[in-house]
């Protein structure tokens, strides 16, 4: 979302490179483009003006530390104020209150509904929480219909809702029901409009006065961009809300709503959404969100997402079977698939420090995503006996996995030749054995770096290392080209000395002989 507005912050921060101080003359000319920046990204004017002015102030009167130049300086003073403009510290729930009442607000096709899911989902894994689940929008069928089928996929209670039921007497009573199922979290999916209209907020004011929820969220579609920033406003005024959740922030808005919101409500964003899915949710960190927009990588988030997903018995046990030369095909499909449910590779990478610039120069070089398809596609093909055993696919074989999945021979001969070389590279790099100590090993051939950012070519699927799940292909490192034929060089030496201390021997037994 934000990468637009990175893209024009890096720009605006160039101008203070090869400045020896910060004076109100190379201020005013980056904070012009800092400005700029902003209003392209829909942030509301009047928070621009303020923001900039008070990085301007603290600019002027605030020392270059030490080993800081001054762009890197200016740097530090904007990411100190985007935490600040995005409401400093991380705000969750209120989780006191048992049961906990969240009433879900805002306009229809906000995406209202699914965040009720992935709220319920979020707080049952995280918070021990029993989620219990209520349809009051009764205006759009479909709406009762998608509550009902995510309690169904989430295994959760519903309220049994009917488009002929009056909204208010759906929440109270679901209320009793909630109690009776044993709930301790009930959420309101309440209804949507187009627009707002007085009709509407009565009803939801109804809801309030009659269920007193703990907890009042507005949903907002964060690719409106400032319209979310008005109608929160307005949702505020008349139902005095607690926090706000925006939605697909996966996609590609400028990310206006995300800036402008805590300063035009004063209501901070509790949660955000990141895909399709119902894991797709995680809190609103202002700290994480401000090191994203100026490149700076999101490792926590990162870190947190990898613990969620990968098993740390399971990392152990992959590390030992590395070790021994034991880690087979079925182990690289079971982590291929753990990658995928920590998100795009592309996704993933934004959040390592330095490596979105990187992505941005590759361009069309980036890692396929498609890449990782067929990779699985070929290894579901196999038989188990196969992805136990990769050495029992001979020619035929490798022909009925090669139409099985749709690709030609030379795909799967890629992918066994490439985790053959894998399999024994980690071997050595962890040990190779009992009481061997690992060594780095030579880089197998035809792994050559890509153009001037040196970035590898990807191979037809190559096994992650224990705690980092597979990815599609292994990279090879420019200026390492030499390596193999200095490996070879050095075992030919060694090879040639035996033989000749072989050869001395054989001329002293012969002359003793004698």
């Amino acid at each position: 979302m934000f990468d637009s507005l990175q893209d024009r912050l890096g720009d605006a921060f160039k101008k203070f490179r090869g400045q020896s101080s910060l004076d109100e003359n190379n201020i005013k000319e980056g904070l012009r483009e800092v400005r700029l920046a902003l209003l392209e990204a829909d942030v509301n004017f009047k928070v621009v003006k303020d923001f900039v002015e008070s990085i301007r102030e603290r600019a002027l009167g605030e020392d270059v530390t030490k080993g800081l130049d001054p762009g890197q300086q200016v740097v530090k003073i904007v990411h100190e104020g985007l935490i600040e403009l995005l409401g400093g510290e991380q705000t969750g729930l209120d989780l006191k209150p048992s049961p906990l009442k969240v009433m879900m607000v805002g306009l229809q096709g906000s995406g209202k509904t699914t965040s009720s899911g992935k709220i319920s989902l979020f707080l049952r894994k995280n918070e021990n929480r029993k989620p219990y689940l209520v349809p009051a929008d009764v205006y759009r069928p479909a709406a009762i219909e998608q509550l009902q089928t995510l309690g169904r996929q989430l295994d959760v209670p519903v309220y049994p809702s009917s488009p002929d039921m009056d909204p208010v007497e759906i929440c109270r009573d679901a209320l009793v029901k909630a109690e009776e199922a044993g709930c301790d979290l009930i959420m309101f999916d309440t209804a949507g409009r187009l627009h707002i209209d007085e009709p509407l907020m009565e009803e939801l004011g109804n809801i309030k006065q009659s269920c007193r929820p703990d907890e009042i969220l507005f949903v907002a579609d964060a690719m409106t961009g400032q319209d979310a920033v008005t109608v929160a406003g307005t949702f505020d005024q008349r139902l005095d809300i607690t926090g706000v959740v925006l939605t697909k922030m996966d996609g590609d808005a400028r990310g206006g709503a995300a800036l402008s919101i805590k300063s035009v409500t004063g209501k901070s964003v509790k949660f955000v959404g990141v895909g399709e899915k119902l894991s797709d949710l995680e809190l609103f960190h202002p700290d994480r969100i401000a090191s994203r927009i100026l490149g700076m990588g999101d490792m926590l988030t990162l870190i947190e997402k990898a613990q969620t997903t990968i098993d740390e018995d399971e990392a152990k046990g992959l590390a030992e079977k590395m070790a021994k030369a034991q880690f087979d095909l079925e182990d690289f499909r079971s982590q291929m698939r753990k990658m995928k449910k920590l998100g795009s590779l592309e996704g993933l990478l934004k959040l390592i420090p330095g490596m979105g610039g990187i992505m941005k120069q590759l361009g069309d070089a980036q890692l396929p995503e498609d890449e990782m398809k067929r990779t699985e596609a070929i290894i579901n093909s196999m038989t188990m006996k196969e992805r136990r055993n990769p050495k029992l696919i001979n020619a035929s074989r490798k022909e009925r996995i090669a139409k099985g999945s749709g690709n030609d021979v030379a795909a799967v001969n890629a992918l066994l030749k490439n985790f053959k070389q894998m399999s024994k590279m980690m071997s050595k790099m962890m040990g190779g054995g009992k009481g061997k100590k690992g060594k780095f090993p030579k880089f197998p051939k035809g792994m050559p770096a890509l153009g001037e950012g040196g970035m590898p070519d990807m191979g037809a699927g190559m096994p992650g290392m224990p705690g980092m799940p597979g990815m599609p292909g292994m990279p090879g490192m420019p200026g390492m080209e030499g390596m193999e034929d200095a490996g070879q060089r050095r075992t030919i030496s060694k090879k040639t000395l035996k033989e000749r201390k072989k050869k001395k021997l054989k001329k002293k037994l012969r002359k003793k002989k004698r």
